[in-house]
């Protein structure tokens, strides 16, 4: 049996899978089985952010596995200590950091931070969360009830209660109450179509909410990581939250979730844990990480990367007028959003065909996120293979 005939036979079929398999990357640029060329426009949805098979990563992975690669949370753990560190100082924000395994973890911690904080600092129990319709959180049971889009929260119920929706951010004061503990946004919404928040409107908020005594956390999941130019959204947005998540490319490809937050004493010994969470393999792959993307930040390589890309993002819209309405995004997280379904489906197909992989976002976005670090050949070579993708559309 190959690959395929062995996951239809051994694996639960929750994805809708693309009939290709990967064995080998470099970069941008990924080789199937039969060895053909593609570049990566998606980086493992947002994951792989210093490119695949990066030789800083592996070498620093391989020198740990060959001492220690995981005991548990009982003890100090010297790399998980270096990576809250470089994250903190990073971001710019006083906070503390506790180590999972994956963005649904990450948004989990945040929520459990967010209620001990309501029920702790209020005569009145403060529970109820806030989020946006289009928003997503995670897969897990709290977290699908945390995202807003009602397509998520089919079979799964009976769900956590206290998570109310939110059309938008201007729709936000009105449904908080006394028993509102926080309200959690993304600032650009990955799965709900790349969709950036306003930036005033969000600075209102988070104005409004410190006056209101309510916290504000950010999911920055996908947006983490100089994904938008700087190490965090909310840098650009200029706010400062009391709890950001984070997961995706911090690790580079090897699974990892953070909450970071300036609540540094609520959660005390036993109120949390992971038994993987922030071991040695994981957080010395983000500390590698975070070093690679701070100097590739600090040179301007990434401003200038960035800059190329949605320039050719650009050109490519404007030839394409006929498929697109408009272009959307923050940094290399951008998408196009497409005139309707069937083309969308028709031009990621293509894609693929054309050897190069793009993702599809809420209903009618074509999303990129490309590794940070891919260069112009890659870029160039990628947006070829887009152009004749489209061109009998």
């Amino acid at each position: 049996m190959n690959t395929q005939e062995l996951d239809k036979k051994y694996v639960l079929p929750t994805y809708a899978r693309v009939d290709i398999e990967f064995v080998s990357g470099d970069n941008a640029i990924l080789v199937d089985a039969n060895g053909k060329k593609y570049i990566d426009f998606t980086s493992g949805i947002g994951v792989v952010s210093v490119g695949h098979a990066n030789k800083r990563v592996n070498s620093a992975i391989t020198k740990q596995i060959s001492k220690i690669t995981h005991i548990s949370n009982l003890y100090y753990i010297a790399p998980q200590v270096k990576a809250a560190q470089k994250i903190v100082q990073t971001s710019g924000y006083d906070m503390k950091c506790f180590f999972g395994n994956s963005g649904a973890e990450a948004n989990e911690g945040a929520i459990k931070i967010a209620r001990k904080w309501g029920e702790s600092n209020a005569e009145i129990k403060k529970y109820k969360i806030i989020t946006l319709q289009q928003s997503f959180h995670g897969r897990t049971i709290t977290t699908v009830k945390a995202t807003g889009q009602e397509a998520m929260h089919n079979y799964f119920g009976p769900f956590p209660d206290g998570f109310v929706y939110a059309d938008d951010i201007l729709s936000v004061e009105s449904l908080l109450d006394d028993h509102t503990c926080a309200v959690m946004i993304e600032l650009v919404q990955g799965e709900g179509g790349v969709e950036p928040l306003d930036k005033q409107e969000v600075q209102n908020l988070a104005l409004l909410l410190k006056s209101r005594g309510i916290l504000l956390i950010v999911d920055e999941v996908q947006t983490g990581g100089y994904r938008t130019g700087k190490f965090l959204a909310s840098n650009i947005y200029e706010i400062e939250p009391d709890i950001i998540t984070l997961a995706k490319g911090i690790g580079g490809g090897v699974p990892i979730g953070v909450v970071m937050s300036s609540l540094k004493d609520v959660l005390s010994a036993g109120d949390h844990g992971s038994t993987f969470g922030g071991n040695y393999l994981s957080t010395t792959a983000a500390c590698e990480v975070i070093d690679i993307l701070n100097e590739y930040s600090q040179s301007g390589e990434l401003e200038n990367t960035i800059k190329y890309f949605n320039q050719e993002l650009e050109n490519f819209y404007k030839n394409n007028e006929r498929l697109f309405t408009k272009k959307v995004g923050i940094g290399m997280m951008c998408g196009l959003r497409v005139k309707d379904a069937d083309t969308l489906s028709a031009i990621i197909l293509n894609a693929k065909e054309n050897g190069v992989i793009v993702l599809k976002a809420a209903r009618d976005t074509l999303r990129f996120l490309p590794p940070l670090t891919i260069t112009k050949e890659e870029i160039d070579e990628g947006f070829k293979n887009l152009e004749l993708s489209v061109s009998s559309l």
